[in-house]
Formats: C-alpha cells, sequence, structure tokens
C-alpha cells in the first residue's frame, strides 16, 4: 500500500491558472499529487518539515518557457527526484506511472511492462541502488509501525496536518473550479478523509 501509484487518471483535478509565480501553484499541486513526490512516492512526512519538496516542470523551462506557469506543466517532486531529473524532458508523470503501468516489488524495486514507463524509470534512476533500500527500509518501517506503534504508523501514512484550504485561494481564474470540492481539505470538512493513504 504504501508504494501504490495513484489510479489512472486522464485528467487533473484542479485547473488554477494566471499566477506571476510558479511557486504559488504549491498548494493546488500538493493537494493534487497527495503530499507525496510524483515519482518516487516519497511523502512529506517523512522527509524534512519544511524544503524537501519543490515544484517540477516535466517540460522543463529551458526547452519550453511558455509553460513555465502552465498548471498543467508542473508535478509535485522531492528534491532528490526534480535534481536527477534536471533539464530532461519527460512523459507527463501523472498519467505514465500510475498503477496500470507500474509496480513496485517485494524487493524495492520498480517494474513495468511498457516502454514509456520504463524509459522514465531510467531517466530517474528510480531503481538506484540507494532508492531500493530505501523503498525496502520504508517497507519495514511500516510494517513494524503497523504491527507495533499505531500511532506512528497514522503519522507516517496519513494525511498532513496542515491540508490546503484551497476554497481560501483566489488564482486569478480556474478552468476546474469544481476540484476544491473534492480537496483533501474539502473532505476531513465533511469528515470523508480517509485515516491513511
Amino acid at each position: 500500500m504504501i508504494f501504490d501509484y495513484p489510479e489512472p487518471r486522464a485528467e487533473r483535478i484542479h485547473g488554477p491558472m494566471g499566477y506571476s509565480s510558479y511557486d504559488s501553484f504549491r498548494p493546488w499541486l500538493r493537494d493534487e499529487f497527495t503530499f507525496r513526490c510524483i515519482y518516487c512516492l516519497k511523502r512529506e512526512a517523512w522527509g524534512q518539515v519544511t524544503g524537501d519538496f519543490e515544484l517540477d516542470h516535466f517540460e522543463p523551462q529551458s526547452l519550453v518557457p511558455e509553460r513555465s506557469f502552465d498548471y498543467f506543466n508542473l508535478v509535485y517532486s522531492c528534491r532528490r527526484c526534480n535534481h536527477v531529473k534536471l533539464d530532461r524532458q519527460v512523459e507527463d508523470p501523472l498519467t505514465t506511472l500510475s498503477s496500470g503501468h507500474i509496480i513496485v516489488l517485494p524487493d524495492g524495486r520498480i517494474s513495468s511492462k511498457r516502454f514509456e514507463t520504463q524509459r522514465l524509470i531510467r531517466q530517474l534512476d528510480l531503481n538506484s541502488p540507494m532508492l531500493v533500500k530505501w523503498r525496502i527500509m520504508w517497507m519495514r518501517i511500516i510494517d513494524l509501525a503497523s504491527e507495533r506503534d499505531s500511532i506512528l504508523y497514522h503519522q507516517l501514512t496519513g494525511f498532513p496536518d496542515d491540508l490546503p484550504n484551497l476554497r481560501r485561494l483566489k488564482p486569478p481564474s480556474n478552468s476546474r473550479p469544481e476540484g476544491i470540492e473534492i480537496s483533501w481539505h474539502a473532505k476531513r470538512q465533511r469528515g470523508q478523509l480517509p485515516d491513511a493513504y
């Protein structure tokens, strides 16, 4: 469960537009990508309190400058994955890295039968010995917490306390305002937030 990639989606939930700084998209992207790195699935709860997550242009600004402030070109990424990717152009990870195309094996490696997904795994070095060891460690930590420490388990698998209240944000425009009602904050307000994800 802890390293299950998300279900395939045809489109994004949110559509804020018109910000003059791409960092303004951060709360939307945190919600969109469920508070974890789109590439390796590292969770906010597993890293430093601040500064461990970045906004990545999967079509790099250096190659496609006109998409610098395009929400649909941004993903939520941990610092490690963003730095490994650098200025490489990659397939849209929202569709490429979904549960229908990728699995994490018990030995910590990531596998896919799909060429585009295999290429993205190589581009981001997602099967490096360091990441494989890291995945095995986290799978074991989560298993131990599940067996022996339910409070720790919920800290490591649950949602952050500071879920962004997207209703309060006022982007210049929003092509998908209905997404606010299915945001994680809105679900918590309605008592529908799962205990873990």
